[in-house]
């Protein structure tokens, strides 16, 4: 499977080939959504993908817009719903965002409301015992990232070149920082949460696992029952940790070497808080 084509992207290829043979793939233009089967239960799988013809052109390459926001929390809703007196299914946000989308159009018409919207839904659905597990398998970039997959109780995510996050992209962070590409990986390499690559992400303790030797942009049949098992894994252990926050983004061994300072402030402005 190629990512060549306009129509196609990391985040289309990973929802098709996670979601059964025959399983509907419903949805928008760039929302799009599957419920499929995952270690032995019903799950929704979710993703936002390119479309070059989108109505906001500042929207059509992948990134977080109006209607990429408000489709997330509608997808996400809509599962709340329905398992409101049954159990409550897993839900996994396929992750290969590049940016929410940065326009007039985009400010003027709320995009903070509709990325809120989004990162609300997914929250609500975690807080209410859903298990919300994101899976990166692309770029994971800025407040697209913020509205669809970090809220997830568990992040994994391929361990490829190509998975990329942080809160700007590299161009734009060398304008900001007055820096060259070269420099700017260089500072990446010295301080971690400057960096881009998936490893140095992995350094901070955000991620729940990182899948080695699967192939991102042409999984074959293997790699696909290999990230299905380390989703159903990362299921079961939500269940099994019976915590509904963030807590393990703090507890983690990689947390905890590799940010010892922010643990310690925000041990410390709890401290303060709970004594005011």
């Amino acid at each position: 499977m190629s990512t060549t084509a306009s129509s196609d992207s990391r985040g289309r290829i990973w929802l098709s080939v996670l979601a059964c043979p025959g399983t509907a793939v419903e949805g928008t233009s760039t929302v799009l959504t599957a419920d499929a089967p995952l270690g032995g239960e019903a799950a929704r799988f979710i993703a936002v993908v390119p479309d070059p013809a989108n109505r906001f052109p500042r929207a059509r390459h992948g990134e977080v817009g109006l209607e990429e926001g408000w489709g997330l929390a509608a997808a996400v809703r809509a599962v709340i719903e329905a398992d409101r007196d049954g159990a409550k299914r897993p839900i996994i946000a396929v992750v290969d965002v590049t940016s929410q989308a940065y326009g007039r159009q985009e400010e003027m018409l709320g995009i903070h409301l509709a990325c809120a919207a989004a990162a609300d839904a997914y929250a609500a659905a975690r807080l209410t015992g859903h298990p919300v597990v994101a899976l990166l398998v692309g770029k994971a970039m800025s407040g697209a990232f913020l509205a669809h997959g970090y809220q997830a109780n568990r992040i994994l995510a391929l361990a490829d070149d190509g998975v990329l996050v942080h809160a700007m992209g590299r161009e734009a962070a060398a304008r900001v920082t007055r820096r060259t590409l070269a420099e700017l990986d260089r500072l990446g390499e010295q301080v971690p949460p400057m960096a881009y690559g998936i490893r140095a992400y992995a350094g901070l303790g955000l991620l729940h696992g990182l899948i080695e030797g699967v192939s991102a942009e042409a999984p074959g049949a293997a790699d696909v029952e290999r990230v299905r098992a380390e989703l159903a894994a990362a299921v079961a252990d939500i269940r099994a940790s019976g915590d509904r926050g963030l807590s393990s983004r703090l507890t983690s061994p990689a947390a905890r070497q590799g940010r010892p300072a922010s643990i310690e402030v925000r041990r410390r402005l709890a401290e303060q808080w709970d004594a005011a």
